[in-house]
Parts: C-alpha cells; sequence; structure tokens
C-alpha cells in the first residue's frame, strides 16, 4: 500500500457493500491497508469470508443482499456487534441485467434498480441513524458515466446509476449537520460487469475511445479514491461526484 494513503483510516470502521469482488474488493483492501477494520458485506458469503480472512486486520465478512432491507439490517447488525460502531458506509453493490429498451422486461428494470438505488437507500437508512448520533460518519456512494450520459442497452443501469446521484445530493444536504459527509464515485474500471464493452467487438473499441487515457483502469486504481472521500483530508467535502474514469466525462 503506498505511503500516500497509510493509515488514514487508524481507528476507524468501515462497511463495503459488494465488497468481495471487482472494486468493492480494492476499496476492501485499500481500507484495510489504510488502518481500517472492515466488514466486507457481499450477496456471496462465503467469498465475503475468505476475503476479509486475507486482508487480515480484524476484518469479517457477512452475506448480505442489499435489495432487502431485512438482510441489510442484520448485517450491519453483525458488523456494529463486533466493531461497536460503523464510521464509514460504501455502497458498492451492483449487477446488470442488459436489454434494449423495447426488449427489457419488468423483472430486468427491478432487479437492476433495487439492488443499486434501493440498496443504498437501504445502507443508508441502516447506518445514519447512529452517525447522526455521534455527529460522525462518512459514506461513498457508486454512480457511474452511465448515469451522467447514459448508455445503450442498459436504461435500467442508468437509471439506477443517475437516481443515486440524486441519493447523494439529497442525503449530503440532510446529513451535513451531523457532520456527516456523502459522495459518490463515478468509475471505469476492469470488472466483471464492465468485461462485455471491454472484450467483445461490437463494443470495445467504440468504449475504449471515449477514454483520453486510452485505456480502462484497473480497480486498485480507483480505490484510493475512496479512501480520500473517507477520510479527515475530505471532511469539508460533501456532495460531490468524482468521476475516476480517465476523462471519458470531460465536458
Amino acid at each position: 500500500m503506498g505511503s500516500t494513503i497509510e493509515m488514514q483510516l487508524a481507528g476507524r470502521t468501515a462497511f463495503v457493500t459488494g465488497g468481495a469482488q471487482g472494486i468493492g474488493a480494492a476499496v476492501v483492501r485499500a481500507f484495510a491497508g489504510a488502518g481500517a477494520r472492515v466488514c466486507v458485506a457481499d450477496i456471496d458469503g462465503e467469498r465475503a469470508r475468505a476475503l476479509a480472512g486475507d486482508v487480515g486486520g480484524g476484518a469479517i465478512g457477512v452475506a448480505c443482499n442489499v435489495a432487502k432491507r431485512d438482510d441489510v439490517e442484520r448485517a450491519v447488525a453483525e458488523a456494529i456487534a463486533r466493531f461497536a460502531r460503523i464510521d464509514i458506509l460504501v455502497n458498492n453493490a451492483g449487477i446488470i441485467r442488459p436489454a434494449m429498451l423495447h426488449k427489457m422486461t419488468d423483472e430486468e428494470w427491478n432487479a437492476v434498480l433495487d439492488v443499486h438505488l434501493a440498496g443504498s437507500f437501504h445502507g443508508l437508512q441502516a447506518v445514519a441513524p447512529a452517525m447522526m448520533e455521534r455527529r460522525y460518519g462518512r459514506i461513498v456512494n457508486v454512480t457511474s458515466t452511465a448515469g451522467v450520459q447514459g448508455t445503450i442497452g442498459q436504461i435500467n443501469y442508468s437509471a439506477a446509476k443517475a437516481g443515486i446521484v440524486g441519493l447523494t445530493m439529497s442525503a449530503a444536504r440532510e446529513l451535513a449537520p451531523y457532520n456527516i459527509t456523502v459522495n459518490a464515485v463515478a468509475p471505469g474500471a476492469a470488472t466483471s460487469m464492465t468485461e462485455t464493452i471491454r472484450t467483445d467487438s461490437r463494443f470495445r473499441d467504440k468504449y475504449l475511445a471515449r477514454i483520453p487515457l486510452g485505456r480502462w483502469a484497473e480497480p486498485a486504481e480507483i480505490a484510493p479514491v475512496f479512501v480520500f472521500f473517507a477520510s479527515d483530508a475530505a471532511s469539508y467535502v460533501t456532495g460531490q461526484v468524482l468521476a475516476a474514469d480517465g476523462g471519458m466525462t470531460i465536458r
């Protein structure tokens, strides 16, 4: 772990959804490397526990389907039972159900909004009251360039990610009086969720041409942005969306 973020989160506890793979796993490793104790929450509980054991530092792994409020509340309660509190929440869990607008089913629409948008709402509601009482908290949501620019074949995903921008702004306004910051990251990284557009010849060159830096990031390159938002270095930053996308959304 680079010295620039080493121990920036010492003494803090974090709850990361979708934390067992992709960007979530990179965030878990970065947080642990920065001194935080981390609860890895993922629908794949076995994988979450394996990663927690790998990063050490008192990390725990819990099974959690963020689309289900009861699941989120149970997982948060497990983390609090272990750590006594949650200082940092990262709403990262996500899925894709691609389909063109005229072919998309209600099931495909609802599945994506339930995980991304309702899942982020469930996370916020589960941790906010205790943060408000302690007058401290760092919340980092995950949106996407798709939520700003739209995309083809994933109108459900774009709508959910746009909703997360609004969710972030509103929560930032409501929670600011309690010394709780709420920000969002719009990443562009090489993960399983971007595999099709990165590797399929029908999409690969077109999408890559939109990235001024000319490549997709590795998840570990995105993780320091989350460390910044979660740290005291960002104590006066709230209601912001940071695009870690290689310049794709330059205006």
